[in-house]
Order: structure tokens, then C-alpha cells, then sequence
């Protein structure tokens, strides 16, 4: 059914950038609200960004400013962007959809910021 699959993760320096990307089948994602996670080793896996099927994007506090939510409907990819990086980004990134009474998870995508 639903298949989400996250890529463009890797080593980064503080400051740095990269674009994930979670390319999704079986749903369109223009659709449904589409959410970006992430887990840190030793904590609680947190909400990133969401993009709403009205458009309308939310972002944890942590990260405005520096990372943009988005969607390529063509390509039925969601994208998160990230700038300024900071080691406390370092985790594994999940994208995730809710459609009607199911959820779907990627398999994630680690993201490394260190010197």
C-alpha cells in the first residue's frame, strides 16, 4: 500500500545544509498532511515539520528559521530542507503520513552534524 522512503541524509558540518527527501507511493502527498520526525540516540523520538494539506507548515521551535518543510506534488516527494545545522540536529529523520485511521513511517534517513 503506502511506501514512504527517506534519502539525502549524511555528514555534515555545523553551519552546514542538506535537503532530505521522502519519495511516497500509494499516497498522494499533496493530499494528506505529511510530517518529517526525528530520534536522537538517548532521546524521545520529536516532531520536526508538517505540512498540512491546506498548505499551512508547523515547526518545532528548534528549528524556525532554518528548515523548510515542502512538496513536490509532480513528484509526489516531500522535501525538508535544513540550513545553519547544529550538532543537537544529529539524529535519524523519519517521514510520516496519516491517512484516515492508518499511519505510515519510512524506514528513516541519519543526519550527522559534527566537526
Amino acid at each position: 500500500q503506502v511506501q514512504l522512503v527517506e534519502s539525502g541524509g549524511g555528514l555534515v558540518q555545523p553551519g552546514g545544509s542538506l535537503r532530505l527527501s521522502c519519495a511516497a507511493s500509494g499516497v498522494i502527498v499533496s493530499r494528506y498532511a505529511m510530517v518529517w520526525y526525528r530520534r536522537s540516540p538517548g532521546k524521545q523520538r520529536e516532531f520536526v515539520a508538517a505540512v498540512n494539506s491546506d498548505e499551512s507548515t508547523i515547526y518545532v521551535d528548534s528549528v524556525k528559521g532554518r528548515f523548510t518543510i515542502s512538496r513536490d506534488s509532480a513528484k509526489n516527494t516531500i522535501y525538508l530542507s535544513m540550513n545553519d545545522l547544529k550538532p543537537e540536529d544529529t539524529a535519524v529523520y523519519y517521514c510520516n503520513v496519516r491517512r484516515r485511521e492508518s499511519e505510515y513511517w519510512g524506514q528513516g534517513t541519519q543526519v550527522t552534524v559534527s566537526s
